[in-house]
């Protein structure tokens, strides 16, 4: 089912009564969603990513812009009519109800045409259970199970109504991290089987990234940019998008550019072709330093952290004011830990120029 969001605006009162302003949670927020696809919100809290599938679920309605379901409006209908599937942070479980009971329960509901027979409800149960491989759980209440076996009823109770859409909100918060991973990928498992179009939301951009087939990030309920997650990740249009993705975040230094060459400080580090003289931040990836002797990048030497096949090399640099530079190289790399610097050339497609003023991303030509 693909879903279509057209200027999306939703505003809410102002708590302080001195301010006459109404809080603006989402704005102008347009975006198509093509079937099949599983797509992440992602943004820091108070972005107005949950807000959003709130309204596309019909839980919240917009203050203006439409919602599509394929070609039919979906913007005034009730939730129960829009055919979607929720899963919240909290699970949402009855604890008194069995596991079998609780994914029932949404087909207990159905009236009239939409009422299923005992035979066809405990068919669907079956499927839904087994999708998310909780069969032997059957009997069993919320209270003796796992967070992650919790969290995998909350996911076929949404799906055994055969949802047109599937909506997760901040699904995986409250497991561990381990569970997290495991389950993150049975749930991009799970949404392969089924085909079903899938709004994710969720503050971590990792988990956004490892499963998503697009991510939309967000600040302050304004779209920043919309891509599949790599090309986010590679491509950032904005300081914002640039230190939202990436673990350890890229490192950003205060610069300049003279003469078509961009200055940390007195180094000159990499070219600008075209790019005006002015000052800018410079975005490095972690992964975007290569360890030389004569690189043209002066830091401070910190410390070297070994991870396995990879070195961070821990430094700081006056350009960098109150943060940490975090540099990944290669195991392979011998680092003299009795130098107090360290150089570094740097990888042109792993840095990015930003404009001072407005932190908008600036390119230079080819």
């Amino acid at each position: 089912m693909k879903i279509v969001l057209e200027n999306l605006r939703k505003t809410f009162p102002n708590r302080n009564k001195k301010v006459r302003e109404d809080v603006v949670a989402v704005d102008n927020f347009s975006f198509e969603i093509p079937d099949g696809e599983l797509v992440g919100l992602l943004g820091p809290s108070g972005c107005g990513k949950s807000t959003t599938l709130n309204l596309i679920c019909g839980l919240e309605k917009p203050t203006a812009g439409k919602i599509f379901f394929g070609d039919e409006e979906v913007t005034r209908l009730p939730p129960e009519n829009r055919g979607v599937g929720m899963v919240f942070q909290n699970y949402a479980l009855y604890p008194h109800l069995t596991v079998k009971q609780n994914i029932l329960f949404p087909l207990q509901n159905l009236k009239g045409k939409d009422k299923l027979s005992k035979e066809e409800m405990e068919k669907r149960m079956t499927e839904a259970a087994g999708l998310v491989q909780i069969d032997e759980l059957l009997e069993r209440r919320p209270s003796e199970l796992s967070g992650g076996q919790q969290q995998r009823v909350a996911i076929a109770r949404a799906l055994v109504k055969m949802p047109r859409v599937l909506l997760l909100d901040e699904p995986l918060s409250n497991l561990d991290a381990r569970l997290r991973l495991q389950t993150r990928e049975e749930i991009r498992k799970i949404q392969r089987a089924t085909g079903i179009t899938t709004v994710f939301v969720t503050h971590d951009q990792e988990e956004a990234m490892s499963i998503s087939d697009r991510i939309v990030v967000m600040s302050r309920g304004v779209i920043q940019q919309i891509g599949k997650p790599q090309e986010v990740y590679d491509n950032p249009v904005n300081l914002f998008v640039a230190k939202f993705l990436g673990t350890p975040p890229i490192n950003v230094f205060e610069g300049a550019v003279r003469g078509e060459t961009v200055y940390i400080g007195e180094d000159a580090v990499l070219p600008a072709k075209g790019v005006p003289d002015q000052e800018i931040y410079l975005g490095i990836r972690p992964e975007g330093f290569l360890l030389q002797e004569d690189g043209p990048l002066h830091c401070s030497l910190g410390g070297v952290e070994v991870m396995g096949r990879d070195i961070s090399i821990v430094c700081t640099h006056k350009c960098a004011p109150g943060t940490q530079i975090r540099a990944i190289i290669g195991a392979e790399n011998a680092v003299d830990t009795a130098c107090p610097t360290a150089r570094f050339a740097v990888k042109p497609n792993k840095a990015f120029l930003f404009a001072r003023d407005t932190e908008e991303r600036i390119r230079p030509e080819d």
